[in-house]
C-alpha cells in the first residue's frame, strides 16, 4: 500500500524521532515539530537537559535502532562511539558484590547523548516525506466538532505568527513534559489512570580524560545502589577519547558538585574503580546536575474513550527512572510495534497500540520499580511477591560473584533481551539455591 496523508509529531528528541521512523512508511508526509533549536552538530542542547548526564544504549536497544537504521552502529563507530561488551568489559557490583565478569554477546554502545540523536536525526531527516520543524511550539489540538478525532495541532513559532497545522494522525512524544492531560481534558476526555513513584532522584555527571590502563583495562563501571546505602555510581566511554562519570543519589542523596566533595562521593561508592578514576583522572569540564522527581506510568489503555487520529509515546506514555537507563530501549521498542500496526491498518490505532504499548512498558517498569521499592523510603506498594523477589535477587547477586551464567542471565534481563521470569526459570534458580549457605550481607537483603 503506498504511504498517504500527512502525520504530526510532538517532539524531535529521540522518541520523537523514533516515531517518525514508524510512520514514514505510512504517511507520505511525516512533520517532526520542537519548540528547541536543533543543531547541526552533536552538541547538548536546552530541550534534552539530561543529554550532559551518561547514555549507554542497551543491547536490545541497540539491536532495534539497527533494524529501523540499518548501518547506523557503524556510523556511530566512525564518530567514535565505543563497542562495549557489557558482561566481559564493565565492573557490575550489585549489591555490594562484584559480578564475575564473562565474554557475550551482549554489546552495547558508549556514547554521548548529543552524538546517539544527532545520528538518529540526520537519518530522520534524510527519509523521504519527513520534514523536522525546530522553534515551533505545539500549544493545542485541533479536533472535529464532536472531539472524536484530532485533525492537527495549533502552533506558536518562535518567529511567526500562530497558526494550525492539519494531519491525519499526531502523535505527541514530547516526553516528561508531555501537555496529553491538559490537551485531551480540553476536548473532554477523563485523565488516563497514572502510576507514580516517587525516587527523589539527584544525579551528576563528570567527563574524563580517557587514557591507557584506566578501570584495570575495562570500558565501564556500575556500582548500584543498595538499603543503607542509597548511591549509585556510572562510568561509561564516550567519544573524544573520555570517560563520562556519573553519581547519583535517592530521596534527598544528593552528590555534590565540588571538586573535593565529588572525589569523596566517589570514593564512598560500591566500585573502588569509580573513586580511583574520579582521583587520579585528568577532568575536562565541571559536574552537571540533573533531577529526576519520579517514575510516571500513564495507562492510557484503561481509558474508554480517546480520540481518533491520536498517540501519546515514548515517556510521555512512560518516564523510567534514569538510572537503570531502560529509557531510549523502551522508545526503540515502541517503534517497532506502530510501524507493524501501521503496516496492517490505521483503523482504531490508539485501541489497538496502548494495550500493545502496555505490554512491552510492563517488564521495564516491573524491574525499575521493583528495585526502588527495596528502599523504605520510597512509598509504594510492597507485595509479598515483591519482597519475594528482592530478597531472591540479593541472593542471586551474591552468587554471580563467582558464577558467571547467573551473571549473564540478569544482564539479559536487564537489557530487555529476555522477560523477567527467566531468572525464576529452574536453571537459573537451581544455581541460586545452590549458594543458600552462603548468605548475602544483611544489607542486601530487601526490607
Amino acid at each position: 500500500m503506498a504511504a498517504s496523508g500527512h502525520a504530526v509529531v510532538v517532539g524531535a528528541s529521540l522518541g520523537g524521532l523514533l516515531a517518525a521512523r514508524a510512520l514514514v512508511e505510512t504517511f507520505a508526509q511525516v512533520t517532526v515539530l520542537d519548540r528547541d533549536s536543533l543543531p547541526a552538530e552533536s552538541v547538548p542542547r536546552r530541550g534534552v537537559p539530561q543529554g550532559r548526564q551518561v547514555h549507554v544504549l542497551l543491547a536490545r536497544g541497540r539491536q532495534v535502532l539497527e533494524e529501523l537504521f540499518p548501518g547506523l552502529g557503524a556510523d556511530l563507530y566512525r564518530n567514535g562511539a565505543t563497542p562495549v561488551d557489557l558482561h566481559g568489559q564493565v565492573h557490575w557490583y550489585n549489591d555490594g558484590h562484584r559480578m564475575r565478569p564473562a565474554r557475550s554477546d551482549l554489546t552495547a554502545f558508549g556514547m554521548s547523548r548529543p552524538l546517539l540523536e544527532q545520528a538518529v536525526r540526520d537519518r530522520v531527516n534524510a527519509l523521504p516525506g519527513v520534514r523536522l520543524l525546530p522553534e515551533c511550539e505545539v500549544t493545542g489540538l485541533i479536533a472535529t466538532p464532536d472531539h472524536g478525532r484530532v485533525t492537527g495541532v495549533r502552533l506558536a513559532p518562535k518567529n511567526g505568527q500562530p497558526g494550525e497545522l492539519h494531519a491525519d494522525l499526531v502523535v505527541d512524544a514530547g516526553g516528561r513534559a508531555t501537555r496529553s492531560p491538559v490537551w485531551l481534558a480540553e476536548l473532554g476526555y477523563p485523565a488516563a489512570p497514572q502510576e507514580r513513584v516517587e525516587v527523589g532522584v539527584t544525579y551528576v555527571t563528570r567527563r574524563y580524560r580517557r587514557e591507557t590502563g584506566q578501570l584495570d583495562g575495562m570500558l565501564g563501571v556500575l556500582a548500584n545502589a543498595m538499603p543503607g546505602r542509597p548511591r549509585y555510581g556510572v562510568v561509561a566511554p564516550q567519544e573524544g577519547g573520555r570517560f563520562a562519570v556519573t553519581m547519583a543519589g535517592i530521596l534527598g542523596e544528593e552528590p555534590p558538585v565540588d571538586d573535593d566533595g565529588f572525589v569523596r562521593y566517589a570514593a564512598s561508592l560500591t566500585a573502588p574503580q569509580i573513586g580511583e578514576l574520579v582521583r587520579q583522572a585528568e577532568p575536562l569540564d565541571d559536574p552537571v546536575l540533573m533531577r529526576f522527581p519520579a517514575s510516571v506510568r500513564r495507562r492510557y489503555e484503561r481509558l474508554n474513550r480517546f480520540p481518533d487520529g491520536y498517540l501519546v509515546f515514548a515517556d510521555a506514555l512512560c518516564s523510567l527512572n534514569p538510572v537503570y537507563g531502560q529509557g531510549i530501549t523502551v522508545a526503540a521498542v515502541q517503534a517497532l510495534l506502530l510501524r507493524g500496526l501501521l503496516a496492517r491498518t490505521r483503523d482504531r490505532l490508539a485501541r489497538r497500540f496502548f494495550p500493545r504499548a502496555a505490554r512491552l512498558i510492563d517488564a521495564p517498569w516491573s524491574i525499575a520499580v521493583g528495585a526502588d521499592l527495596r528502599f523504605p523510603g520510597v512509598r509504594g506498594r510492597r507485595t509479598l511477591s515483591v519482597r519475594m523477589i528482592n530478597a531472591y535477587l540479593a541472593r542471586l547477586h551474591a552468587a554471580a560473584s563467582d558464577d558467571a551464567l547467573l551473571g549473564a542471565a540478569f544482564l539479559r534481563v536487564l537489557n530487555l533481551i529476555d522477560p523477567p521470569a527467566r531468572l525464576l526459570g529452574p536453571d537459573v534458580m537451581l544455581r541460586v539455591l545452590a549458594r543458600r549457605r552462603q548468605r548475602p550481607s544483611a544489607s542486601s537483603i530487601a526490607r
